[in-house]
């Protein structure tokens, strides 16, 4: 497929992008922007979810790993399923109790604005560095693909990317996003399920011998057992459950999009229905992963060098241009899916959190407006500027490293947040940062030592729920004084 028609693709995919944000974002003011005027349908917020959940790193880096994790990985995803329900009955209730509108808000509320602040700067920190991972990884493929080709340098590719993601984003916020969102995550989702149809075909398998060649193949191995290893079951399922509470329920990307639904029953459906959708789907993924590597067994072509480079190449260079299109057009979905809702909801965290929109009264609506764009912006170029780091850095498949930085990055939020709803401890002041800025430091040291200190055991995902583990610990040690009740204002 030409770098030409790639670039016609996504200058047609743009284009009914920005349709749709010119559609929801015309009329939308600064309540539309934060939660969309509590307006959104559950069925479109729960599909939209799926591009948030997926993006680029599944899209390139799950089929990719399968050769060397085979299908373990689908461990975490059943972890997800147990981590979702959580969200539901525990975090829902409470936020849309408090009517939060960003969710760092409840630790102000419950230990103070020191315990806000870290929170919030955690968050800013772990999706900024997911986000750039992410995007890395999708413009590395338009960079091989597509502008190098063209003469253009990768700096170009990605100050692209997220100028276009800019354009959509700019007004409607998350009144748009709920929308574009589930558009995208169609075009994800029939990338994965038509590339593998299409893998069949040339293969010439029908539906019941491509199922058979997956569940033949010594690749789709779903089950660790060895307690020692990193994809031991339990703690990829433990795990899964911990990152999905804290990627997803103490995540302002993901939750404020469920916050913008009409009531509480109307989120818990939306991600009800969204977990459903989300196991079928990575499993697709794997299931994709094992084919892509049977392609390349059977028609004898090399491998390429980084596995996140396997889909791109079996479907740019050997499906035919039909193929080609409908990957060019979901790596483009997993693209934009990546970046344009983070860059929302890192400006909400910033603007609610640090720049205090809800509690200060003498910022006029055009101020905030003003305020809100220049922090909108601020955070496209630091995301511009990680991405490119990333570039630098980079060493081997993304997905392990975006789940690697969440254990370290999340790891404080989950401790805050389970110190705040299962304890009646006040703990506020200094203390905080200072206890969730060590525990991840002591968490690195010991994963780097694990196998000398604790007879041959690799810590895996499991070292998030540790590093949670550390920091409430260290708040317990250093609490001020016991309440005989946790106290949660009301808001108004």
């Amino acid at each position: 497929m030409s770098p030409w028609l790639i670039l016609a693709c996504v200058g047609v995919y743009f284009s009914l992008l920005l349709s749709i944000a010119w559609v929801t974002g015309r009329r939308a003011d600064e309540a539309g922007y934060f939660l969309g005027n509590k307006q959104s349908p559950w069925y479109i917020v729960a599909f939209g979810l799926i591009g948030d959940s997926l993006s680029g790193v599944t899209y390139l880096s799950v089929p990719g790993q399968v050769a060397k994790d085979k299908c373990s990985y689908l461990q975490v995803i059943l972890g997800y399923v147990l981590g979702y329900i959580l969200i539901a009955q525990i975090l829902l209730p409470l936020y849309y109790r408090l009517n939060l509108t960003s969710i760092y808000s409840y630790l102000g509320e419950r230990f103070g604005r020191s315990a806000e602040l870290t929170g919030s700067a955690f968050f800013l920190l772990s999706r900024t560095l997911g986000a750039a991972a992410r995007l890395y990884l999708a413009a590395n493929v338009f960079q091989t693909f597509v502008f190098t080709p063209l003469g253009l340098p990768f700096a170009a590719a990605v100050t692209g990317i997220i100028g276009l993601i800019l354009l959509y984003t700019w007004r409607g916020g998350i009144k748009t996003l709920v929308w574009t969102d589930s558009f995208q995550s169609l075009f994800l989702v029939l990338g994965v399920v038509l590339s593998i149809t299409f893998i069949a075909r040339d293969l010439n398998l029908g539906p019941s011998a491509l199922i058979q060649e997956v569940l033949n193949s010594p690749m789709s191995q779903v089950f660790v057992w060895d307690w020692r290893a990193a994809d031991n079951f339990w703690k990829q399922f433990l795990s899964g459950a911990a990152i999905a509470v804290v990627m997803t329920g103490l995540d302002q990307n993901n939750m404020q999009k469920s916050l913008s639904c009409r009531s509480l029953g109307a989120a818990q459906k939306n991600l009800y229905s969204f977990t459903v959708i989300m196991v079928l789907v990575n499993a697709c993924f794997l299931a994709l992963g094992v084919m892509l590597y049977r392609y390349m067994e059977v028609r004898d072509l090399a491998l390429p060098e980084q596995t996140d480079q396997l889909f791109a190449t079996v479907a740019l260079q050997h499906l035919g241009p039909l193929a080609a299109g409908v990957f060019v057009l979901g790596l483009t979905a997993a693209t934009f899916n990546s970046a344009d809702s983070v860059l929302t909801t890192l400006t909400t965290s910033f603007c609610i959190d640090f720049l205090g929109f809800e509690r200060r009264s003498d910022l006029t609506p055009e101020e905030q407006t003003r305020r809100r764009q220049w922090t909108h912006f601020g955070f496209a170029v630091v995301l511009l500027a990680t991405i490119l780091i990333f570039k630098a850095v980079n060493q081997g498949a993304v997905i392990k490293l975006v789940l690697q930085m969440a254990g370290y990055t999340y790891g404080p939020l989950l401790g805050l947040f389970a110190l705040g709803l299962f304890t009646r401890l006040r703990v506020g002041g200094p203390r905080v940062p200072v206890v969730c800025v060590i525990a991840p430091i002591l968490c690195a040291v010991l994963a780097m030592n694990s196998k000398q200190w604790l007879n041959g055991y690799v810590f895996g995902f499991e070292l998030l729920i540790l590093n949670g583990l550390l920091v409430a610990g260290g708040l317990v040690v250093l609490a001020r004084k016991r309440d005989s009740e946790p106290t949660f204002p009301k808001r108004t």
